[in-house]
């Protein structure tokens, strides 16, 4: 059968990848270099979907202009999606086009987690509560370790860190998520690449209300000027951990960073009553020896202890805990496409079942 095309725009990258059923992948650099036919179907990662879409949608001009209306809560993302969404649905315009959110994911979070304490209007009303993003990266995590472990993980506890460009922290307990730091927005819970993570609200209203900032101003800041690149004076994550050991502003920004990223897996254990495996993956969690040695020495109090030898050269997906360590600890590689392709061929399928049991 033909291969589905996973288009996913990040918040840094656009990504294109054909998705063969036996999750065989190939990697695209335009839609113009694959032809009409040799497509199933178009599958369109979708960070934001609010609290009514939290399963794959058929994407149709209604549905296309409600992501747009929620690009207020990730500019970065949603905009980038809808460009890549109009692109494709003008390059395939016969196929089937499926959004899949990475908020779905999150949406098994118990209130005590996803609820603000914010009048009951900005909650039901306007839908202001913690959404979590990163769904489609942290499912995969979830499904691929069970495999690693050989655990149907009906309870399997696990702690996943997307670190990449943007970041976040999940709990997830036999494959469902609990708690993660992402909120309302991808700009909330720890330091990321430009982003600012969690920040007192009252800084906010400070800037605008005092130091006369507009609201578009706070926005860029928090979203392109802020992070370890805000710290480090300007510079990528990869760049301060070369520069960190010699220069102050990188390891300040190594250290805020490191430090913010342990401290949100140590809440994440309260979340799931104890802790069985940590997981690292995307961009800076697969490829950073650094970075993950710098969080996990700050968790040894809960188990963490990592194989120096095995962290330095691992390729993923594998462990890199110390054998007998209480925590076991992998990395994975990032495989946002397979989950997406597979949601797209579930969303099909069922519509095929659906249409053959009406006629």
């Amino acid at each position: 059968m033909q291969p589905v095309l996973v288009v996913n725009a990040g918040s840094t990258s656009l990504k294109l990848r054909l998705v063969h059923e036996d999750d065989r992948v190939e990697s695209v650099r335009t839609l113009e270099s694959v032809r009409g036919e040799d497509v199933r179907a178009v599958g369109h990662r979708v960070v934001y979907g609010g609290r009514q879409l939290v399963e794959p949608a058929l994407i149709d001009d209604v549905l296309r202009d409600s992501i747009e209306e929620a690009a207020g809560v990730a500019p970065l993302h949603n905009t980038a999606a809808l460009r890549a969404i109009d692109n494709a649905r003008e390059a395939f315009p016969t196929h089937a086009h499926v959004a899949v959110f990475d908020t779905a994911f999150h949406a098994s979070m118990p209130a005590e987690a996803s609820t603000y304490a914010i009048p009951r209007a900005w909650r039901e009303d306007w839908g202001i509560r913690r959404y979590g993003f990163h769904g489609l990266s942290v499912q995969w995590c979830a499904e691929r370790v069970a495999e690693l472990v050989d655990d149907e993980g009906a309870d399997l506890r696990l702690v996943v860190c997307h670190l990449g460009g943007g970041s976040s922290v999940t709990a997830v307990r036999g494959g469902r998520s609990v708690d993660t730091t992402m909120g309302f927005s991808p700009l909330d819970g720890v330091p990321m690449a430009t982003r600012s993570g969690s920040l007192d609200p009252g800084a906010l209203l400070y800037v605008q209300r005092v130091r006369g900032m507009s609201l578009d101003d706070v926005e860029r800041v928090l979203n392109a000027e802020s992070g370890v690149w805000a710290l480090s004076g300007g510079r990528e994550i990869a760049e301060v951990v070369l520069a960190a050991p010699d220069d102050e502003s990188a390891q300040l920004a190594l250290d805020v960073y490191t430090y913010r990223v342990a401290k949100s897996v140590a809440s994440m254990v309260a979340a799931l009553d104890g802790l069985d495996a940590l997981v690292f993956t995307a961009g800076v969690g697969e490829n950073s020896p650094t970075i993950r040695a710098r969080v996990c020495a700050r968790l040894g109090f809960l188990g963490v202890q990592l194989d120096r030898s095995l962290n330095e050269r691992i390729t993923p997906d594998g462990p890199i805990g110390k054998a007998g360590s209480a925590v076991r600890v992998f990395v994975v590689s990032s495989r946002e496409e397979l989950v997406a392709a597979r949601a797209v061929r579930a969303f099909l399928a069922n519509g095929e079942r659906a249409a053959g049991a009406s006629t």
